[in-house]
């Protein structure tokens, strides 16, 4: 059994923006416990929570990594997370395993895209969010400056819990202190606003405050989980994790005032679909049957084990135990269960509701999936996640490869729920989709070191589509084949016209007496459509179109099925070629947060990318929404343009709105580009 409770137990999320320092942060607080007997470092690869090679090699998380500390009678799950935007979908995921957001500001860099970010997503779910300042060795006007921003940006209740001591080696606790010499502010100020701030949230409290009366420290402490759950207060605090400065008292915040999971925000249950749904809270109960969520998928790049850690939130589970997933996924039995300290499982005999645990070998389950046991209760909500940006069509350097590159994709998909891969039905790519192109390479990277499976990358086809924009009428064509033997004969006349955008294909027989034999009709038809998927002008499938059958002429012994799909094939040519026939590509709406200065660039890029901007939101924190519509043409490759525009700074989400007719100019360029791949091909 587990040496403690769920109230013992404080489930804390690292989050913020790469260089941030959060994987130091942890290293130094395994470190100050005395898991490890030296301070692990990023830069010379002896970190325990970057244990991956490809995380080694590049100097930056890749994966969430956990570990876990038993201190001053407290049970502190701790889970650190990757700070590039491409990888914000591994951070995401790990928010519903926590109650608290530990958000990492790098005291030199300040507030960053994914500082605001992951802040909006932890406050969203109703978080407990604490700003923890790292490398506070800048000097105290970056300091200063750096609060007054978080302030402006994320509300008044960021508020310093504690600020940096003027010698530089120590912090100063403002909730105890109304005094001390701090590098920068007035102590006295900073415990009083912090009070004030805390006793928001009790309303007799304040009514006592407010009457004069004067509040003990005790009663205060008493109540600043309460503000922190209720959002009324963000903590701030100072540390410098390769100095080791406030590791301890960090440490001492986190089991005193965090939330347990009993306190903190509870996970919603929700069952049915659409507007049937309902969502119900689930709070923490070792009563009933085994419920929680998975939040992270890892692989031993030694043993390609798998591992599926998951937050439990009701009931208990043993190693007997058989679990379940959602999707009607076949039960699996539990094994043995651990939780992890970096990349090493350590065996637990049992969980209680709250706890972060790790199951080896459960092959059917998939990030974000709701486990349980019984029957099946409904899924756990999953936190809003962006959509994959980025698009690489991949092929095998090796043939024979297809089937395992299509295995360690999907082991990646499993593990990550911004990264998508499908084979395009028409196109017949394989297409890998993620949030940028370091998060594409990255995996491929991991591919290539795991596997030894190499591929070749590029951008993947538009799927551009045909249509006519003329109505032609009568069109004949006449298929006849006479080798000797059996022949073949066909004849047919079709009228041709535009069908309604987004409405398809429809074939009409308006053939009158026995012209055409009534079993020979449904030939043509097949015909119009083979040339339809196949494409006339550049090889591209062909949409809304009215084909009509009006007329033709059938052979008593040489007409056959193939002769009259052939003659169909042929008249759509035909008719398609003389009925105005136009490209259609794909329209996406866009929408691009951006820092307000960048909003110009932006809304020139766009225009230039034969963009219509649509409007513009204003954010807290500088920030800008530039709403578009932009051919996708245009931006497919657009994550790298705007990193460089504004330095890192700016995102965007896009998702298909319609299609729309192609220029002239550009419909020739196309149909040429084509015209020479079909030559290379040959």
């Amino acid at each position: 059994m587990a040496k403690y409770t769920t109230e013992d137990i404080r489930n804390v999320v690292l989050v913020g923006h790469a260089g941030a320092g959060k994987t130091s942060l942890a290293e130094a607080i395994l470190h100050q416990v005395g898991i490890t007997n030296r301070l692990g470092s990023v830069d010379d690869k002896s970190s325990v929570m970057d244990s991956d090679d490809e995380e080694k090699e590049r100097g930056h998380s890749i994966d969430s990594a956990l570990a876990h500390i038993h201190y001053k009678g407290k049970e502190i799950n701790l889970i650190d997370t990757p700070g590039y935007p491409d990888f914000q979908g591994i951070a995401l995921s790990a928010l519903p395993a926590a109650e608290t957001a530990l958000i990492v500001v790098s005291a030199t860099a300040g507030i960053q895209v994914n500082t605001r970010k992951l802040f909006q997503a932890a406050k969203d779910r109703g978080m407990a969010c604490v700003f923890v300042i790292n490398k506070i060795g800048s000097g105290a006007d970056e300091l200063e400056t750096l609060i007054h921003d978080l302030q402006e940006t994320f509300g008044r209740g960021c508020r310093c819990a504690n600020l940096p001591g003027a010698d530089g080696k120590s912090v100063i606790d403002c909730l105890t202190q109304d005094s001390g010499d701090a590098a920068f502010g007035d102590v006295g100020d900073t415990h009083t606003n912090l009070i004030e701030t805390i006793i928001e949230a009790d309303e007799e409290l304040m009514e006592s405050y407010l009457g004069g009366e004067e509040v003990s420290p005790e009663k205060v402490a008493s109540v600043f989980t309460q503000a922190m759950v209720s959002q009324t207060l963000f903590p701030i605090i100072f540390t410098s994790a390769r100095n080791e400065i406030g590791i301890e008292e960090l440490l001492k915040f986190v089991v005193q005032t965090c939330p347990n999971p009993i306190e903190g925000v509870k996970l919603n249950l929700v069952t049915g679909e659409g507007e049937e749904a309902t969502t119900t809270e689930v709070a923490p109960d070792s009563s009933g049957n085994a419920l929680g969520v998975v939040f992270r998928i890892s692989y031993d790049p030694r043993s390609n084990i798998k591992y599926s850690t998951f937050r439990l939130q009701r009931g208990t589970i043993k190693s007997d135990s058989n679990i379940l997933a959602s999707g009607g996924k076949k039960g699996m039995r539990a094994g043995n269960l651990g939780k992890l300290q970096g990349d090493k499982l350590e065996a637990l005999d049992s969980a209680v509701p709250g706890d972060l645990i790790t199951l080896a070998k459960l092959e059917d389950l998939s990030i974000l999936d709701t486990v349980y046991m019984g029957s099946e209760p409904g899924r756990i909500e999953s936190p809003p996640l962006p959509i994959p940006m980025f698009s690489l069509a991949v092929e095998p350097k090796s043939r024979g490869d297809e089937t395992k590159i299509s295995e360690a994709l999907s082991e990646v998909a499993d593990a990550d729920p911004t990264f998508r891969f499908e084979r395009d039905r028409q196109t017949n790519e394989l297409i890998a989709s993620a949030m940028g192109e370091l998060h594409v390479r990255v995996n491929l990277s991991r591919m290539r070191s795991r596997r030894g499976l190499e591929v070749n990358t590029r951008p993947p086809e538009i799927p551009y589509r045909e249509t006519i924009t003329g109505t032609v009428k009568n069109v004949e064509y006449t298929h006849k084949k006479q080798s000797g033997g059996a022949g073949q004969f066909a004849r047919v006349f079709i009228d041709l016209e535009p069908n309604e955008r987004g409405e398809g294909y429809e074939f009409i027989d308006k053939i009158f007496g026995g012209a055409i034999d009534q079993g020979f009709r449904p030939s043509v038809d097949k015909g119009c459509q083979a040339k339809m998927a196949d494409g006339v002008i550049a090889g591209f499938p062909v949409v809304d179109v009215k084909v009509t059958l009006v007329d033709g002429k059938t052979h008593p012994v040489d007409s056959k099925d193939i002769a009259f799909q052939i003659a169909g094939r042929e008249a759509f040519q035909k008719a398609f070629l003389q009925a105005n026939p136009i490209l259609l590509e794909p329209i996406v709406n866009m929408e691009v947060t951006v820092p307000s200065e960048n909003v110009g660039d932006i809304t020139g890029d766009l225009s230039g990318r034969r963009g219509r901007v649509q409007g513009q939101d204003v954010l807290p924190g500088n920030l800008t929404i530039i709403k578009a519509q932009v051919p996708l043409a245009e931006v497919q490759q657009y994550n790298s343009q705007l990193k460089s525009v504004t330095g890192g700074q700016g995102s965007y989400t896009m998702e298909l709105s319609h299609y729309e007719p192609v220029p002239p100019n550009v419909t020739q360029q196309i149909i040429a580009r084509r015209k020479a791949k079909k030559e290379e091909e040959k």
